[in-house]
């Protein structure tokens, strides 16, 4: 192949993943992103042209076509790589993983997968669940069984046994939030009775206290401008199993986020990320509401310590 083959002949397509930023990377070829940015994380298909690219619509996975892959255990969207050889505790997983990208919903705990890059040294996406190394169900049994730890079971590689200390963590937690908010709850109640007559006279959706009056007759309408306080965009909800629960999907830079909260004080029972301080072991959810979630996610995300439960990407 010679220079002139490397030429381009017109307008070409190129597929590739786009987490954010200016450039797009697929084929070993790299372009710099014109126009608008794409509305959200995910597979994009481009019009390349020279060395610009211009986003055109979303597009089908492609996985072959990413390299450099790693393979292991996901913690949240963090990946602990086969090749670990020390089990971090919950607090220490971000300094012992890497964050990968565009993780397929729904898929089940302490699964074996498989990621990889665009190009050298770009972030991880995610492929494909690979074969699993043989304790995976045993360990799986002992999460559903409710013990805390997988000491019994042989073979477990510092990968798998590092995605369930942080899964049989979050399941505790869960438990001690869920009280916390029974607490609260009770306590949201008392002053909203002694606040009934400040209350009626509220109308409109600027003021915190008229979003949450109305989260009682229209909670869409109450999360939405709940949201647009904090510059993330409403999505969808649906509510849990549990009483007086919806869980909130929404839209924030780029990337869609899932969170559950109070039906009426619109308070974070869950907020999708971890929020502990591991220092004092103290959870922050439900510090939070829907208006100042958003924040949160946006300073953790700038100082590189997001970690994401929720995959809805």
């Amino acid at each position: 192949m010679g220079w002139k083959d490397l030429l381009q002949k017109g307008d070409e397509s190129a597929v590739s993943p786009w987490v954010g930023g200016r450039s797009v990377h697929a084929g070993g070829r790299t372009w710099t992103l014109d126009g608008p940015l794409p509305p959200e994380h995910g597979w994009h298909s481009f019009r390349v042209v020279r060395r610009k690219a211009r986003w055109v619509t979303a597009a089908e996975a492609q996985p072959e076509t990413l390299r450099f892959t790693v393979q292991g255990y996901l913690v949240g969207d963090r990946m602990v790589p086969d090749l670990a050889r020390v089990v971090p505790d919950p607090g220490q997983i971000a300094d012992y993983s890497e964050r990968v990208h565009l993780v397929e919903p729904g898929l089940d705990r302490f699964v074996r997968v498989s990621a990889g890059r665009a190009f050298e040294g770009g972030p991880l996406v995610y492929r494909e669940q690979v074969m699993p190394l043989g304790p995976e169900g045993a360990v799986l049994a002992a999460y559903l069984d409710e013990r805390t730890s997988v000491d019994a079971i042989a073979e477990v590689p510092p990968a798998l046994d590092a995605a369930f200390r942080l899964e049989a963590w979050r399941r505790a937690e869960a438990v001690r939030r869920r009280a916390e908010v029974l607490r609260l709850r009770r306590e949201e109640e008392e002053r909203r009775e002694r606040e009934e007559a400040r209350q009626k006279l509220v109308r409109e959706l600027g003021d915190g206290a008229g979003r949450r009056r109305m989260a009682a007759f229209d909670f869409e309408a109450a999360a939405r401008a709940a949201l647009d306080v904090g510059g993330a965009k409403y999505l969808d909800h649906r509510r849990t199993p549990r009483a007086r629960e919806m869980a909130v999907r929404f839209r924030f830079e780029g990337r869609r986020y899932e969170c559950t909260c109070d039906d009426r004080t619109l308070r974070i029972v869950d907020a999708g990320i971890c929020l502990t301080d591991h220092d004092t072991g103290e959870r922050g959810d439900t510090w939070l509401t829907l208006e100042s979630l958003p924040g949160v996610i946006q300073e953790a995300d700038r100082e590189g310590k997001l970690v994401v439960f929720r995959h809805v990407d």
